[in-house]
């Protein structure tokens, strides 16, 4: 862990501050014309995901910490847990549902992840921007009902539920964004 100065800000850095772990995801230098200058910062928070706004004073020191970034396997469910290998070292290690968060709906045997780690915790998951997925079950579409844009829900092999098409059918498979949850394309 580092100190750094405001001048030195970066997007995309991460900040240990009193309430948590915080990567930039935007600044702004501002010298008003009375009073000293300040920067000025949108946060995320590298565990939950909330935004939050905060303003530091210019010259103002804060902990600067690296996450370690590593490119891993998913292998397979062991109870809850999802078993990763990690891609350099072949260890293993299991990771509980909550810290994979919303990434642990487009994980299937095989798939690749990169885990964004701070010392042995993981606080996020950085996934392909589509993942290829198969239906196992939704209603047929019927004959006639062919309204532009219609849609109908199909439940995934990985129990996530999204909007597709009615000519899609169970055992199809479909590319969804992994960024919004939503249908794209058949594969």
């Amino acid at each position: 862990m580092t100190m750094i100065n405001t001048s030195d800000f970066k997007n995309g850095m991460t900040l240990l501050l009193d309430d948590g772990l915080f990567q930039i995801v935007d600044f702004q230098h501002v010298k008003p014309g009375k009073g000293g200058a300040f920067v000025r910062t949108t946060l995320k928070n590298a565990r939950n995901g909330a935004v939050v706004e905060r303003t530091f004073r210019a010259g103002e020191k804060v902990d600067r910490v690296m996450i370690d970034k590593r490119e891993m396997q998913f292998l397979y469910r062991e109870g809850d847990d999802y078993v990763f290998m990690d891609n350099q070292s072949y260890d293993q290690m299991n990771v509980g549902p909550g810290a994979l968060g919303e990434a642990s709906n487009y994980l299937v045997e095989g798939s690749a992840a990169v885990l964004q780690m701070y010392t042995d915790e993981i606080v996020g998951v950085d996934l392909p921007a589509a993942v290829e997925l198969n239906i196992t079950e939704t209603e047929p579409g019927v004959q006639g009902d062919r309204v532009s844009g219609a849609r109908k829900p199909a439940t995934l092999e990985t129990g996530l539920v999204v909007q597709v098409p009615l000519f899609v059918e169970p055992g199809d498979r479909i590319k969804v964004d992994t960024r919004s949850g939503e249908y794209l394309t058949r594969a």
